[in-house]
């Protein structure tokens, strides 16, 4: 089940904690990859990590997701170097968190431009190869916060929220070429990042959470792999929240 074998996919942020895992993933079904980052050197370190880990003849294309011009380029660069393009992953994203009051134009800015702009011309590109192949697999991560807010993120969490709404409105578009378009919302996830919390915070987030534990990158991971699957054809529109029922969000 879940086989990728013969597809391409493309995702963005892919050297980071969750994206790794995600391209793990999508690599260990028989995916091709088009790897993306801005920093150029992890980017090919964790390539070649991956080819030699996973096996494959994956790809990396350095992408600036806050230059308009560059983020316009990224798809035909994927369907260029790869042939195809069936599976997009918008998984980077960034945070400048504040309180409301505090808020500077800037920090709401470079959040909408990275976690929601950059997907939508990602999303208007990726289309129009896969409605010419009449199939293909549109996945964004979200986040527990778009559905539930959090202080301090209001940038973060409108962008969040704003992906679920992109992705609703691109799925009734694109449904009848055989596109399906979804989303996956992590909630707490061990990062390297939260590694080096302090256990007294680290215990205070566990008890926010009924299972009792962050969850894993592997997680979200798999959730993507099963959205762009053949499995989940009949699947559109949809959010699916893996944050160990922290959130019972329907």
């Amino acid at each position: 089940m879940f086989s990728l074998e013969g597809k391409t996919a493309l995702v963005t942020g892919a050297s980071g904690g969750i994206g790794s895992a995600i391209a793990y993933a999508l690599a260990r079904q028989g995916a091709r990859l088009a790897l993306s980052g801005s920093n150029s050197g992890k980017l090919r370190a964790f390539r070649e990590q991956i080819n030699d880990e996973v096996g494959g003849d994956h790809v990396e294309i350095t992408c600036d997701l806050s230059n308009p011009e560059q983020v316009e380029e990224l798809v035909p660069a994927t369907v260029d170097t790869l042939g195809r393009i069936d599976i997009l992953v918008n998984n980077a994203g960034v945070t400048r968190d504040n309180l409301a009051m505090r808020m500077k134009d800037e920090e709401w800015d470079a959040v909408m431009r990275i976690n929601l702009e950059a997907a939508f011309r990602l999303m208007r590109a990726a289309a129009r190869p896969m409605m010419k192949a009449r199939g293909g697999r549109i996945v964004s991560i979200t986040s527990v916060v778009g559905a539930t807010g959090n202080p301090g993120q209001m940038n973060y969490s409108a962008a969040k929220a704003g992906l679920v709404g992109m992705s609703k409105s691109l799925a009734q578009e694109l449904a009848s070429r055989g596109i399906t378009v979804n989303c996956v919302a992590p909630g707490f996830i061990r990062t390297a990042m939260t590694d080096q919390l302090p256990d007294a915070q680290k215990d205070a987030l566990n008890a926010r959470i009924p299972m009792g534990r962050m969850g894993e990158g592997e997680d979200i991971g798999a959730a993507v792999a099963y959205l762009a699957s053949d499995e989940a054809a009949y699947v559109t529109g949809q959010t699916l929240h893996v944050n160990g029922g922290m959130a019972m969000l329907s």
